[in-house]
């Protein structure tokens, strides 16, 4: 068969690689397990409340890479895969390097290199997730937790923003392969107040919205191949509309809240 012959046209539905990350507490975990059929692959012991099938906590990078093999080799209900959560997955392969390595600490490594030499270990656990979108049909949710970098922006004055807690090189590796990369955070308003002598002050209001950002801004990553909207609720369900062959027009959100 030719090439040509093997040409495909129109949209094509297909599981999601989708990285929530956010402050703590805000309900990332429970956005996960509103996915379909998940079973998580718990790296840190968080999931106690959470009515969900999990694995025995992983306590090094074998687990997680069993717990991945079992998904794919195994006769299972489950539609979705979710490691809750990424930064407790990197100090499982930052262990995994120094015993490689025969070394205590990653930092004994010189030049940084103990990071790119993780990366092997990152790329591997991809290829588990890839096998397992690929051949078995199943979702993937990597949950992250949050941090405030700052960013030397070539075009303006260094700022703050809010990144994934992970190290660089493996951050910028996990957010290419993911397909959505969401920024859940609390809806904030600010509002000026006299502090008298003709001096204002700015006072951040908040009503506990959660909402989840789908487009980088100063402020945050994020990205997304869906044409989100820049805001959604933090709300599986929500997100989950816009994943389908018929989802709706970015430029019609109002309805989503």
């Amino acid at each position: 068969m030719s090439l040509l012959a093997q040409v495909e046209s129109g949209r094509k539905t297909v599981p999601r690689r989708v990285m929530l990350f956010g402050t703590h507490g805000i309900g990332k975990t429970s956005f996960a397990a509103s996915a379909p059929e998940p079973i998580f692959i718990q790296t840190e012991d968080g999931l106690a409340e959470i009515d969900c099938h999990r694995f025995p906590l992983a306590r090094s990078f074998p687990d997680v890479l069993q717990a991945l093999a079992e998904l794919y080799t195994s006769e299972h209900p489950f539609r979705t895969v979710v490691i809750d959560s990424l930064d407790w997955l990197e100090r499982l392969i930052h262990a995994d390097v120094c015993t490689q390595r025969q070394v205590e600490n990653i930092e004994d490594i010189g030049y940084a290199k103990g990071y790119t030499f993780a990366l092997t270990q990152w790329r591997d656990v991809l290829d588990g997730l890839d096998a397992l979108r690929n051949e078995r049909g199943m979702g993937i949710v990597l949950i992250a937790h949050a941090r405030i970098e700052r960013f030397e922006n070539p075009e303006t004055e260094t700022y703050d923003r809010y990144v994934p807690r992970l190290n660089r090189h493996a951050s910028a590796l996990i957010q290419e392969w993911c397909d959505e990369v969401l920024f859940a955070t609390y809806r904030v308003h600010t509002k000026l107040q006299e502090e008298g002598f003709g001096r204002k002050r700015a006072k951040g209001i908040g009503t506990g919205e959660r909402i989840i950002r789908t487009v980088e801004r100063p402020a945050h990553v994020a990205k997304n191949r869906l044409n989100l909207p820049e805001e959604l609720p933090l709300d599986w369900h929500k997100y989950a509309r816009f994943c389908g062959p018929n989802r709706p027009a970015a430029e019609a959100p109002a309805d989503v809240a």
